[in-house]
């Protein structure tokens, strides 16, 4: 098909065959994606391949660091809480003991003479720890030795070997994390003094009052004698000593706090005014 210009400035007529152009076009779009097509794609270099796997690497541990400190505390503290609750209900359903007989003393008060349970073998269960100013769910479970493998890391808390019981007179030593695995002994640093910390046993609760704080080497391993920090002296005193790694996230240094020993309620008795009072402020976690 062909079409004539009458405007042509010659005067004459120009003919454009209209096949033609859109031949053209057609071999022109046509070879420009020849040319797309051909373009040879990059290919994948040892150097990417590995920059990649490092950086997917990295954001798997990043994923991992995340869920130890944090997300993973989170819920191993409330299941551990949870397991406390049940044990402390379980014991509760159970047929209290006949409480211990009754002791007068020389100014006329009297007390319940103390039951001493057996020292617990590595991983075995020795009672509850309540502390109201870390919350008033808080209820952690104790058990015997203070490996990690065994103890810190799968159970909770951990008492020393050759530690002291609860109600015994000397020193009742305990190890358990600051940070990970639930972090137990997270807010020591946030007692006040004369915060109560009750160690719950099948015989009843033994109430310890909160009175210092220090920080010591590793190596300060007297901080676990019968009178703390002060070897060879006997003073008939009953005391609590918590220990945990500090700073937190760091192993350089321990802290340490000390308790004294208040009184026992036996199990007959029902739960003493330590833990029925209205509880403190709950302190913030430490982080």
């Amino acid at each position: 098909m062909t079409f004539v210009n009458p405007t042509s400035p010659d005067g004459g007529s120009r003919t454009y065959r209209r096949d033609k152009i859109g031949a053209m076009t057609a071999s022109v779009t046509s070879a420009t994606r020849r040319s797309r097509r051909a373009r040879p794609r990059r290919r994948a270099t040892f150097t990417s391949v590995l920059g990649e796997l490092l950086l997917t690497a990295g954001v798997l541990v990043l994923l991992f660091v995340a869920w130890q400190m944090w997300i993973g505390d989170i819920i191993i503290n409330a299941q551990k809480n949870d397991e406390g609750a049940a044990i402390s209900q379980q014991l509760a359903s159970t047929p209290a003991p006949t409480p211990p007989p009754l002791i007068e003393h020389d100014d006329g008060t009297t007390s319940y003479e103390i039951p001493v349970p057996a020292a617990p073998a590595e991983s075995q269960w020795l009672g509850q720890m309540h502390i109201p100013r870390f919350g008033v769910d808080y209820n952690k479970g104790i058990y015997g030795g203070t490996t990690r493998a065994k103890t810190l890391d799968k159970l909770g808390i951990g008492v020393y070997t050759n530690s002291k019981m609860p109600g015994e007179v000397g020193n009742f030593a305990m190890a358990g994390h600051r940070t990970t695995w639930g972090k137990p002994f997270n807010q020591l640093d946030k007692l006040q003094v004369g915060d109560a910390i009750v160690v719950e046993t099948a015989d009843g609760w033994y109430t310890y009052r909160f009175r210092t704080l220090e920080y010591v080497k590793p190596n300060q391993t007297d901080v676990l004698f019968d009178v703390p920090q002060v070897p060879g002296v006997e003073t008939g005193e009953r005391y609590i000593t918590l220990t945990a790694c500090s700073p937190l996230y760091s192993l350089a240094e321990r802290i340490v706090a000390f308790g004294v020993f208040e009184s026992f309620q036996p199990r007959a008795e029902g739960p003493p005014t330590a833990l029925t009072d209205p509880p403190p402020p709950p302190a913030a976690p430490s982080v």
